[in-house]
């Protein structure tokens, strides 16, 4: 009966969990309050219920100064702040636009040119920027009333903004691969390695959209019709493009080839990336102090909105363990009538849906610590199965919520 109950209340915290997020509580609080309200229900109805979030009945120290603690004393979570910076610096440095600018003026005149010129911008924001929000706002600004203008279709236009902003999560320098090394905490999950894994990806899905949109625009020309060129094309408008891609492109350098190379550890990246982005504002005369200002402000309040999730999900995951939630998950994934590889699509699958109604904050704090074990006991390699599960959840962005 002890385990049915157990089992129970396991099912009964996701499900308020969700229920709470449905209703518009903010993520945080839902998660501190479903902690919680479970962790009392667990030392009333549970015998052996272990999740002592603040002191044990022994007087020594819970599960939350512990976690809090490792949380802020975590050199690693110090990139968080600095690539946030990077990223929403970068954002008024004013690059997108002059790559933007250019970009059109080499492939305005192909048929589907237009959607190119925002993957390719896309890709490159990815790179740099590391958050989804910043990529998908820039590129809708940037491009939407353009194309739309251009008579492009509008489901294309959309889409493609859509889905390439979406790479920001996947294409490291990435925030969400950073979080993913910090909770999964091994050796093989390395942020460095992690950056590798998602890298090729990335490109690859960013290749796809190109592939995508010159076969949609040779099968229907009317969704993605050329745009008439004001000007031959030159070879000053080619070294034009050349001199808008350097800058970008030796930051991304900068950043990834010192974490690839070992030079610098992933800490001491970000502070070159955040450096980087700043010397590129300054180049472009866009930093002042109100530039500087809203940047600083912005990555507060994200770094704080992190943190605040961080704090809730170590309460839901305290207590869940505590109501033997791990084993509930790893007796259902062990217990399907599938291969080893069926069990990695079941999670997949489930990703995927989960983010329908979660962001992939959630997910990875809450998620992939609850199933990565499992995986890793099956004898599969955890920069895989975690580029796999960044994969999902960067599709998944894609749905309609």
């Amino acid at each position: 009966m002890g385990l049915e109950l157990e089992t129970l209340l396991v099912i009964a915290m996701f499900a308020s969990l969700m229920g709470m997020l449905l209703c518009g509580f903010p993520v945080a609080w839902s998660l501190i309050g479903t902690g919680l309200v479970f962790a009392t229900v667990g030392h009333v109805l549970v015998e052996h219920f272990d999740a002592d979030l603040w002191f044990s009945w022994q007087g020594t120290m819970g599960v939350m100064p512990q976690r809090l603690w490792a949380i802020v004393s975590n050199e690693l979570l110090v990139a968080l702040p600095m690539f946030i910076f990077m990223g929403v610096m970068l954002d008024r440095s004013g690059i997108a636009e002059r790559l933007m600018s250019n970009l059109v003026r080499v492939f305005g005149g192909l048929r589907g040119g237009y959607a190119i010129t925002v993957v390719i911008l896309g890709v490159l924001l990815a790179a740099t920027t590391g958050i989804i929000g910043a990529s998908v706002v820039l590129l809708g600004m940037l491009s939407l009333a353009p194309m739309l203008r251009a008579n492009y279709s509008p489901s294309l236009a959309v889409g493609t903004a859509a889905s390439v902003g979406t790479l920001g999560i996947l294409v490291p320098p990435s925030i969400m691969l950073v979080i993913m090394a910090e909770r999964l905490g091994t050796p093989e999950a390395s942020v460095g390695n992690l950056f590798m894994g998602a890298l090729i990806p990335g490109l690859m899905l960013g290749g796809l959209y190109i592939l995508y949109i010159l076969a949609l625009s040779f099968l229907k020309p009317s969704a993605a019709p050329a745009i008439p060129q004001q000007e031959p094309l030159t070879l000053r408008a080619v070294l034009g493009v050349l001199w808008a891609v350097v800058p970008p492109a030796a930051l991304i350098v900068a950043v990834l080839g010192t974490i690839f190379f070992g030079i610098a550890t992933t800490t001491e990246a970000a502070g070159v990336g955040a450096l980087g982005a700043m010397l590129l504002a300054l180049i472009n005369r866009r930093l002042d102090f109100r530039v500087m200002q809203d940047a600083l402000l912005e990555t507060s309040k994200t770094t704080a909105f992190i943190f605040g999730i961080f704090i809730g999900a170590t309460v839901f995951a305290a207590v869940l363990r505590g109501l033997g939630g791990d084993d509930v998950v790893r007796g259902f994934l062990q217990g399907l009538p599938f291969s080893d590889y069926g069990v990695v699509l079941v999670i997949l699958a489930i990703v995927f849906l989960l983010g329908f109604f979660l962001d992939w904050l959630e997910i990875t704090l809450i998620i992939l610590p609850l199933v990565a074990p499992v995986v890793m006991e099956l004898g599969f390699d955890p920069v895989w199965f975690t580029i796999l599960f960044a994969v999902c959840l960067q599709t998944s962005f894609l749905t309609p919520r």
